[in-house]
């Protein structure tokens, strides 16, 4: 399925019966498929057809725990798994998006140049009525996963292959200053038991979607 088809999706929740609600559609898939890149380019897609403001973006990266708490934890080896989420902290954070239209709702991220979440880089306003978020463990079995979905009007599965996105994970570590040998550790020590994780909630998503060949938007800190 190609970029204007799902753009076209998006815009749809825009413009059919009920379109003045606040809807919020979920991008799940494991690490390297896509997930951001396809949420920001759909963001930009819609507020380029509606106006500004009428859609926002939410990483769940925003909910990674600091490495002060990943310290504490004992977790720091394994950032990026479900354990190193303020998972609960995010299902609140939807519930707010669904149920507040009066106020401005500031939305955290990850700065890769940091490595660590950063507070209220976006905002969803209240004239806002397409919410994209996005993050590997959307579709998840375990809590507080589900209660996530259950604010989503749809969950999008995000694919790519294992090659592709193994290719797209060894260049973010490289590119956040990891050398070849400790990227590679990285990915086949963490990445990829995350993937695989991750895979088997396909099957609870509305619909697969390609993570491939979508063209590139500005890079603001994502590490999905």
């Amino acid at each position: 399925m190609n970029e204007d088809r799902l753009t076209a999706l998006a815009l749809g929740f825009l413009r059919g019966p009920g379109s003045n609600a606040r809807t919020i559609l979920g991008l799940a898939g494991p690490p390297g498929a896509g997930k951001s890149t396809l949420a920001r380019r759909l963001v930009a897609e819609v507020e380029r057809a509606e106006g500004p403001g009428t859609a926002a973006y939410v990483p769940l990266d925003g909910f990674h725990l600091s490495g002060a708490q990943l310290d504490r934890l004992g977790l720091t080896h394994r950032k990026g798994a479900p354990a190193t989420f303020d998972a609960h902290g995010y299902v609140a954070l939807l519930r707010r998006i669904a149920d507040d239209r009066f106020q401005d709702i500031y939305v955290p991220d990850f700065d890769r140049t940091l490595d660590e979440p950063v507070a209220a880089r976006h905002v969803v306003r209240p004239r806002t009525r397409l919410v994209i978020t996005e993050g590997n463990y959307l579709a998840s079995a375990e809590t507080p996963w589900p209660d996530a979905r259950r604010l989503l009007h749809e969950l999008w599965y995000v694919h790519a292959e294992d090659e592709v996105r193994e290719e797209r994970l060894l260049r973010r570590h490289r590119d956040g200053g990891r050398d070849e040998a400790t990227a590679r550790h990285w990915v086949t020590g963490n990445d990829h038991p995350n993937g695989e994780y991750v895979k088997p909630g396909r099957a609870l998503c509305t619909r697969t979607v390609s993570g491939t060949g979508l063209p590139p938007v500005p890079d603001r800190g994502s590490v999905s």
